[in-house]
């Protein structure tokens, strides 16, 4: 008997129940008919997409997630399209809403509402570190997993680095009115970071007492409580959870606690727990832009087409470019070279010696590739220092292809992947002398 009768699918997906719904996209409970899997899929309407001129956010929300790899953020699982709608794949937290769980219990002990508070720095921290600015954190996009770990969802005001003016400020206001910072009130610019940070202490302490720090049925009034930071703190509160929302609910950004102050805190660092990265977890969501066509059951027959070009069908919805702007943040790289391999391995050493990486290097030894020879010098560099994920360790492979031409391969091998993107940056601004570019190419530069 087949136990899938009736019920609607999407690609390998079995669609439940809604358990969410706005005014452009609802969410619905799904499972991975191949692996059992729970996911929740945010499903868009293409039409309402292009009306209400929401292509921007959307690319910016899926950009986004794409780029926060952290067990305390919601993770992208995949994006596809049909002819009429846009669907994004992501974690399902079965433990549902924080906010829920404050309006059904009320206030919490002061050890939980430290550990989720503790969760939520870990992921914040995190998302600044990539140039993410979160922009309404509340605790109704905090959600939680089978095991009550906190995860961080809704990025869809989120703002990037890349949107800072000249000033070094954003300057769009948004979020939700009772957990804004007072500095994205006055309009006068902001950093995203110490405005996120407020909206962090106002959840701590909603966490803690049970009720809003600033709140009033007039807009103007609750402006200027925010403004001035005009709230009192529970008497059941211990001196060092007082001391420390006084501190992130601090009304000049300027003179705010930072995260890394935060990190150092007493309070704080009570029975503190750093954040546990899985060996794999960064690579689940780095192949989110591979090819994927759906069709819905009452829709018309798929076209062979990947999911970018069903969504670009519509003028001015081309999410095409969506996974590989810049190709930026891949774990590995390659680049052809004139050098002789010595050359090549001695530049590389120039630059990573000052960047604090031990050198391996192992002798040259030969590969045969598709019955030819090919030779090979391997070298391995490890950062001193630890990073995110631990120490960043980088393997470099030169072969040569050719008698005068040389391939160099550059991969992540432990550790971080943006830590290694912004070490190949500073390599290949190293290396431009000895990269080869053909005259195709330098044709196409001119």
């Amino acid at each position: 008997m087949n136990t899938t009768k009736g019920k609607r699918r999407i690609s390998k997906y079995e669609l439940g129940r809604t358990i969410g719904e706005g005014a452009f996209a609802k969410v619905q409970f799904a499972r991975n008919i191949e692996t059992g899997e729970p996911v929740a899929i945010k499903i868009l309407d293409k039409e309402k997409v292009l009306k209400y001129k929401l292509v921007e956010q959307i690319k910016r929300e899926v950009a986004t997630m794409k780029l926060i790899k952290h067990p305390n953020v919601v993770r992208i699982n995949e994006v596809m399209g049909s002819k009429t709608k846009i669907f994004i794949v992501l974690e399902f937290a079965t433990g549902g809403e924080l906010f829920d769980k404050i309006v059904n219990h009320g206030r919490m002990r002061e050890d939980k509402a430290r550990r989720y508070f503790q969760q939520l720095i870990n992921a914040v921290d995190y998302c600044h570190s990539r140039g993410v600015y979160h922009r309404d954190l509340k605790p109704e996009n905090l959600l939680l997993d089978a095991c009550g770990n906190l995860k961080v969802s809704d990025f869809g005001l989120s703002a990037l680095s890349q949107q800072v003016r000249d000033d070094g400020l954003l300057h769009t206001t948004c979020g939700t009115p009772n957990y804004v910072a007072p500095e994205v009130l006055n309009d006068r610019g902001y950093d995203g970071a110490t405005a996120d940070l407020w909206s962090c202490g106002v959840i701590l302490f909603v966490l803690l007492a049970g009720y809003l720090p600033f709140e009033d049925s007039n807009i103007m009034t609750l402006y200027k409580k925010i403004s001035s930071a005009e709230f009192t703190c529970p008497s059941w509160l211990s001196f060092g959870a007082k001391r420390l929302l006084a501190r992130i609910l601090h009304p000049n950004p300027s003179t705010r606690v930072t995260i890394p102050e935060i990190l150092e805190d007493e309070w704080f660092k009570k029975d503190y727990e750093p954040p546990v990265f899985e060996e794999n977890y960064a690579a689940n969501s780095d192949d989110v832009g591979e090819e994927h066509h759906v069709t819905e059951k009452k829709e018309e027959e798929p076209t062979p087409m990947n999911a970018f070009e069903l969504i670009s069908m519509s003028k001015g919805l081309d999410l095409g470019n969506l996974f590989n702007q810049e190709q930026e943040f891949k774990r590995e790289t390659r680049f052809t070279s004139t050098s002789s391999a010595k050359e090549i391995i001695t530049k590389i050493e120039e630059v990573a010696k000052p960047l604090g990486f031990n050198i391996q290097k192992k002798n040259y030894k030969v590969r045969i590739i598709k019955r030819k020879m090919i030779q090979e010098i391997c070298m391995r560099l490890e950062n001193i220092k630890a990073g995110r994920k631990g120490n960043l360790k980088v393997a470099t492979e030169v072969f040569q292809v050719a008698p005068s031409l040389h391939m160099v391969e550059v991969r992540k091998a432990k550790g971080d992947t943006l830590e290694f993107h912004k070490f190949y940056k500073n390599l290949s601004s190293s290396l431009k002398d000895v990269v080869w570019i053909s005259e195709d190419r330098q044709e196409q530069a001119k």
